[in-house]
């Protein structure tokens, strides 16, 4: 018999739906039942692309031996982290203070009121490899509640107490100013692996957010050196095996120094995170590659993760026929028959495919050198090799779509979504692109109009027609930074009238007006151990660094100062974490970076001649300026009612005799206009 998990719409749950563990989902009944039969509780957190997770789920939950002692002595609770971030977020903090690390699937022992006293991650049903069997925790714990239950308690009260000193966030502050950035880039290259890319050793993940820091601080203190780090691990990265060469996309993380083997699950948030990346260092004109790389990955997502009513699904599963990665990876058998005597080979030898394969018998498609020699070995021309691994391509994508697919979570989330609509708003306009566009409007449509409450404010999560969970502070400020990007990117003020009602609503609903910033939920969420901030980066940006930079875009542009005061209160309540753990503070750094400026506002105004128009515009996306405003007004754009948030900007200026005419302005000091696209591609290339 199916267990309570069969009413949730978690592809996550719904995967535990049938395990022999009376699993309940988080809920009060489940606490009220561990109070009443004085049992603790076991809280499992994870989300459907964990390879692990899958893992603990076949060997231990899936157990009869092993479930039948998890139903005597506990009360069970399976949480989907994706759509419970605030608990994820509490819970994973617990765990890292008892075992000095994190990750998933979280496993963690609470006492009947909700506070954690033991955890950690995966276990293995049986002790192996130096780590203790879950069937013996489970009867340590067990045996401990019943005979030690002081001990447990006093340990309980005390990583509590740390849990909600350590949400608290207070540090000594330090002073807004470019000290911050440098003090930023220098442990950013201190931590760079200067042969493969990125920072630290494997496992290695994207940091795309330091990626953009990186490119701010080359520019602001004409660092060749930071260039070098950012080119490298972007090439690197493209490169390798952690990106997807055939159907576009990265995966989530590399389990090696080299970028060869990913974790093979793709994460919608990674993939929105990096376009940013590579289509800024494409502006900055560091590769001509990363357009390609940048409009590939939207692609991806266009084609297999945006739902029919153009919501972005979640994730994509790692596992295929339950084996890690075997949708991706290939045989050199498989792919000269599929591609000839001809292609076959040399496309081998441009993609690392052996007789013997580069992992587990199998070849991850990875680019190691440069195309260039290849081409000259076989007596080709670029053009022609390029031509001959683009239909190589194209045979074997064909091929794998008659796989058996990973699994893919359909959930739309709120946060996620925000960032996504950024990628796509920012890709059209740098990119000349108006299907990118076009999915972020229809992106923004849907959770405005079904991720959202009667009385307007925003919900979490939606599944099979249900919208569920309280909205938190990234699912405002994510979705808030969307839609700036959106308005730039195509004109409307609409979006920024929505981004307007929202900045409102998370004032209201997450501001500290005592110490500034925000909390992560609501004045009126669920009550928790502790009422959490979510200051610092992990693979996601941090909910107040999103805040920051949101708010003082979007303040700038609708001559809003309150909502630039409230970011820098934002900015100095993160100013201490920005100095002390700079690499957990991306995000903020880049919100620093736009508040120390300069930023230029720039407004386009087309003329008549549809050609300049659009070397106009070609002369703005084609060049990376590290703090600007855009906007941008057709020739025959139709007046809208939300158009007075941008009036200022518009008041006394005019197309010039009718041609495509630009006006820069920089803390209230403008140029004058300059007419033309000749003469705007010298003024925006003067800019920094």
């Amino acid at each position: 018999m199916p267990n309570r998990l069969i009413h949730e719409t978690s592809p996550y749950l719904l995967q535990h739906a049938n395990n022999p563990v009376d699993w309940y989902p988080w809920s009060s009944e489940a606490f009220a039942l561990a109070r009443e039969l004085d049992r603790p509780v076991f809280l499992s957190i994870g989300y459907s692309a964990c390879h692990w997770c899958h893992v603990m789920e076949h060997e231990s939950f899936e157990n009869d031996d092993i479930a039948r002692l998890m139903n005597d002595w506990f009360v069970c609770i399976k949480v989907d982290r994706e759509e419970r971030p605030d608990l994820d977020s509490i819970y994973m903090t617990s765990v890292q203070m008892l075992t000095g690390h994190g990750g998933w699937p979280m496993s963690v022992f609470l006492t009947p009121d909700g506070q954690p006293f033991f955890g950690g991650t995966y276990w293995p049903p049986r002790a192996r490899m130096r780590m203790p069997g879950f069937s013996d925790i489970l009867r340590a714990v067990h045996q401990a509640w019943s005979g030690r239950r002081d001990d447990i308690l006093h340990q309980a009260a005390d990583i509590t107490s740390a849990i909600i000193q350590h949400e608290s966030g207070q540090t000594e502050a330090s002073p807004l100013t470019d000290n911050l950035l440098r003090n930023a880039e220098r442990d950013l290259l201190r931590a760079a692996d200067r042969l493969e890319g990125g920072f630290g050793h494997a496992p290695k993940f994207p940091h795309p957010m330091d990626l953009r820091v990186l490119l701010r601080t080359a520019r602001r203190f004409g660092n060749a050196e930071a260039l070098e780090v950012l080119r490298l691990t972007l090439d690197k990265m493209a490169a390798g095996g952690i990106y997807d060469h055939l159907g576009g996309g990265f995966h989530r993380y590399s389990t090696d120094a080299r970028w060869l083997v990913p974790h093979f699950e793709k994460m919608l948030y990674d993939n929105a995170l990096l376009v940013p990346s590579y289509l800024e260092a494409w502006q900055a004109g560091l590769s001509s590659d990363y357009a390609r790389v940048a409009a590939e990955t939207l692609d991806y997502v266009l084609r297999e993760m945006t739902q029919p009513e153009g919501g972005f699904y979640a994730t994509q599963d790692a596992d295929s026929e339950g084996v890690e990665g075997k949708f991706f990876v290939w045989s050199q058998e498989e792919v000269l028959s599929l591609l000839g005597p001809q292609d076959g080979p040399l496309f081998c030898e441009c993609y690392d495919v052996t007789p013997h394969g580069n992992w587990e018998e199998q070849n991850i498609l990875n680019r190691p050198r440069p195309l260039e020699p290849v081409a000259r070995a076989h007596g080709l021309s670029l053009t022609k090799l390029d031509s001959v691994l683009a239909r190589s391509r194209q045979k074997l994508l064909a091929a794998r779509s008659q796989r058996v697919a990973p699994g893919r979570d359909d959930k739309i989330l709120a946060n996620w979504n925000g960032l996504m609509i950024s990628a796509m708003a920012q890709a059209s306009f740098v990119l000349d692109s108006p299907r990118f566009a076009e999915a972020a409007e229809r992106a923004a449509q849907f959770i405005l109009t079904r991720l959202r409450t009667a009385n307007g404010r925003l919900l979490h999560s939606f599944k099979d027609g249900q919208a569920r969970f309280n909205g938190c502070l990234d699912d405002y400020s994510c979705f808030i930074h969307g839609l700036v990007d959106l308005f730039e990117a195509t004109g409307r003020t609409c979006h920024l009238q929505a981004a307007l009602t929202l900045a409102d609503q998370m004032r209201e609903l997450f501001q500290d007006p005592d110490r500034g910033g925000f909390f992560y939920t609501a004045t009126d969420h669920e009550t928790l151990i502790t009422r959490s901030r979510d200051t610092q980066d992990n693979a996601t940006p941090s909910g107040n660094g999103m805040a920051a930079c949101a708010l003082l875009r979007l303040g700038r542009l609708c001559s809003r100062p309150d909502l630039e005061e409230a970011a820098l209160r934002t900015l100095e309540m993160l100013s201490g974490q920005m100095q002390r753990v700079s690499m957990a503070s991306g995000q903020s750094l880049l919100a620093l970076d736009f508040l120390l400026g300069p930023v230029h506002e720039l407004v386009l105004l087309e003329g008549q001649d549809a050609e300049e128009n659009a070397q106009a515009r070609s002369a703005l996306r084609g060049s990376f300026q590290r703090q600007r405003l855009l906007i941008i007004r057709p020739a025959d754009a139709v007046p809208a009612p939300d158009d007075a948030l941008i009036e200022p900007y518009l008041t006394g200026r005019s197309a010039i005799d009718g041609r495509a005419t630009l006006y820069i302005c920089r803390q209230g000091i403008c140029q004058a206009p300059v007419v033309g696209a000749t003469a705007m591609i010298s003024a925006v290339r003067a800019l920094d």
